[in-house]
């Protein structure tokens, strides 16, 4: 069985930024780059409590934009 892809799309997360990174993959992928870019272009700091957070956004691929 493959693993479940997740994503997370900065557009659902309305900052002054006007972002649009969208990034998918493995949970583990996608939460390490995701906390990568809150830290560089949104300013974060990289804590337990971020990274815990920015997990419990993260969605089920086929959730966000459907199988192909």
């Amino acid at each position: 069985m493959a693993t479940q892809r997740k994503s997370i799309d900065c557009r659902d997360y309305p900052s002054e930024k006007n972002c649009s990174l969208r990034i998918s993959g493995t949970e583990e992928e996608v939460l390490d780059a995701a906390v990568q870019h809150a830290v560089s272009a949104h300013g974060h700091q990289n804590t337990p409590e971020l990274r815990e957070e920015i997990r419990s956004m993260l969605k089920d691929e086929a959730d966000s934009i459907g199988r192909r």
